[in-house]
């Protein structure tokens, strides 16, 4: 049987598209980098952390004190305030007790309650993003948990002289049985319209659950799969069946409202099925209040553009995916990027697909790839669900697009190479989306495909400059893509460095250098400060670190350590909370990172339970 390689091509008429997108010859938009107003000056200086040495220093969060604001002179105290810890108890719920598709508690086989901590024997990493939210005169957050099992609260806030705490009596459970339940929630941020935009990261592969389901039991070859299946829809060994599971249920992007008219207030959920599916880190609205970025976590992952119909809702809108277009290999790497259009959908029409709980075989005919070759009519990918040789079904594009949509957009020529595609913020003082690659490796790094770097495990922040209002962007068949806010490159900013210290070392245990970033995770920029917050989720560093890193001094500064075995999650700027600023800091699993041999390590031995448990605080307050 004869087999053609299928080949990704440029179109023939790149050169005149990226002239069209605003780009000058060699792809830096004008600008490659933080380019210094002429009065430009940072104004804040951080003071700095010690990387933690004394075994209190390693088994507990630290956060530097003070703070100088350099246009008065004048340092402040500053600290971390703790907020809220899993399996705390308020208004009669327990924070990250998970529920059922009848919102009813759930508990281990055992009978104990399954609270999403990240240390327990559930499945899952325990608390990720808290958003701070106003609404009605009044402060409440909104925090999501990264289990299988995906859950939500919200609660109320209270400020006294800057100091925030929960409010008594005030924390609610934020149901998702209308959207068919919740999974893995990642990272999110505060919209500009004041609502929680979260994530669904590492979405089950529908393929793979197809190929391996036991209809006698309904488990698969997913094993987070099959807790949803087991203890969310309570479905184990058929027993006590009430629905049945489908990998399309998951992998959005789900918003939380609130609506504080009423003494007690009314969270709002939905899922934005019309932004695609994939394993999304996060989604960031950009200042349009339309335009939005989304990374894709994993191995061989994109890189999307969701465009809404209108500002302030995502329930309709065009979908895009970038294409690297390689034009430098020094450092972290340097490239172009063309947008391919996946499609325009509405959340409606394409929740009616995902409720009438298709397979993949609906969606593709696949054939296994023979030496990275395909039939005819099929197209091969490579892709975080590995190699493949797919074809659209009739009739089936739109639900390829958002529902599969890193496969579809590989095979719309869309680059699936990146990985550990984590957080992402925007600097509105420079015109500058950073986007954190926790590690430059694999796809990126293998000699194959479009992204062709050095290996660095240690990881980069990259910028994306913003094409502006006087630059048209258009997509790779010419059509101008309706938005003032596209990037149009990319380029290494800041990244980790492999390390080695001696025996004996109090730096010993680090294989990144101790004096920067190790697999930067999720990302938050200080707006009017020159002030990038870079927090980590690495090994390669034993205790995790938040750093302030100056854009245009290129200073980096240590700001916060957390405790061993934890991951730092979800730094969030939060702007003018009725006159402070603070920084949302999430510390996830503390001790829970904790391998054979790792015991001499702080006090890890020593932890109780409610050490191990994840937390939420802010670092601050700030009063400009």
């Amino acid at each position: 049987m004869k087999f053609d390689k299928t080949m990704i091509m440029l179109s023939a008429s790149a050169a005149a598209l990226l002239m069209l997108s605003g780009c000058t010859e060699d792809g830096s938009n004008g600008v490659d980098g933080i380019t210094p107003n002429a009065n430009e000056a940072t104004l804040l200086s951080f003071s700095e952390l010690s990387a933690p040495v004394l075994d209190e220093e390693k088994s507990s969060l630290r956060a530097t004190d003070s703070v100088t604001y350099l246009e008065t002179g004048k340092t402040a105290t500053i600290g971390f305030t703790k907020l809220m810890a899993t399996a705390d108890v308020n208004n009669g719920e327990t924070f990250g007790l998970l529920k059922d598709h009848t919102d009813a508690a759930i508990a281990f086989t055992d009978g104990s309650p399954y609270i999403c901590n990240g240390t327990n024997s559930g499945d899952g990493s325990g608390l990720d993003h808290s958003s701070i939210l106003r609404a009605n005169g009044r402060i409440f957050m909104v925090n999501q948990f990264e289990c299988g099992i995906g859950g939500m609260y919200g609660m109320e806030l209270q400020q006294n002289n800057g100091t925030l705490s929960v409010k008594p009596d005030s924390m609610q459970y934020i149901s998702q049985k209308a959207e068919f339940g919740g999974w893995v929630h990642c990272a999110g941020m505060t919209t500009p319209w004041e609502s929680h935009l979260g994530s669904e990261e590492y979405e089950p592969d529908a393929k793979k659950i197809e190929d391996t389901l036991d209809p006698s039991t309904k488990l698969t070859g997913n094993s987070r799969f099959n807790e949803v299946t087991k203890f969310y829809w309570n479905d184990e060994n058929n027993a006590n069946a009430t629905a049945d599971n489908n990998p399309y249920f998951y992998g959005w992007i789900p918003e939380v409202t609130v609506d504080a008219s009423a003494a007690t207030p009314v969270f709002g959920y939905t899922k934005h099925f019309s932004m695609g599916r994939a394993a999304w880190e996060l989604a960031y609205v950009m200042p349009d209040e339309r335009t939005a970025y989304l990374s894709d976590d994993g191995t061989n992952v994109g890189f999307y553009m969701y465009i809404a119909d209108a500002a302030q809702d995502l329930s309709a809108g065009t979908l895009y995916a970038a294409k690297w277009i390689q034009t430098s290999d020094e450092g972290a790497g340097k490239a172009d990027l063309m947008w391919i259009k996946l499609g325009h959908a509405t959340d409606a029409e394409i929740r009616t697909i995902v409720a009438g709980e298709p397979v993949f075989s609906d969606i593709f005919a696949y054939e296994a790839p023979v030496a990275d070759a395909c039939n005819p009519g099929y197209t091969y990918v490579n892709t975080a669900m590995g190699k493949e040789c797919l074809q659209v079904k009739t009739g089936m594009d739109k639900a390829a697009a958002f529902l599969e949509t890193r496969r579809y957009a590989a095979m719309k020529g869309a680059t699936t190479e990146f990985r550990k595609e984590e957080g992402i913020t925007f600097d509105p003082d420079h015109g500058v989306l950073f986007v954190a690659m926790s590690q430059v490796t694999k796809g990126m790094t293998d000699g194959e495909g479009d992204v062709q770097l050095s290996d660095n495990k240690c990881g980069a922040v990259y910028g994306l400059n913003i094409n502006g209002e006087s630059q048209a962007a258009y997509d790779t068949v010419q059509s101008k893509i309706d938005s003032n806010y596209v990037v149009s490159n990319m380029y290494g900013v800041v990244a980790g460095a492999p390390a080695s210290y001696p025996e004996g070392s109090a730096y010993e245990s680090y294989t990144c250098a101790a004096s920067g970033i190790a697999n930067p995770d999720n990302v938050t920029y200080l707006a009017g400060q020159n002030i990038l917050a870079i927090g980590e989720d690495t090994g390669y560093h034993p205790n995790d670190f938040v750093w302030a890193y100056d854009v245009v001094s290129e200073k980096m500064t240590r700001i916060i350590s957390t405790p061993y075995g934890s991951e730092t999650t979800s730094p969030y700027w939060e702007r003018n909370v009725k006159g402070y600023d603070y920084l949302t800091v999430v510390t996830q699993h503390p001790f829970g990172e904790v391998s054979t041999g790792d015991a001499e390590y702080g006090l890890v031995g020593q932890a109780t339970d409610a050490q191990k448990e994840s937390f939420v605080g802010v670092f601050g307050p700030f009063k400009f």
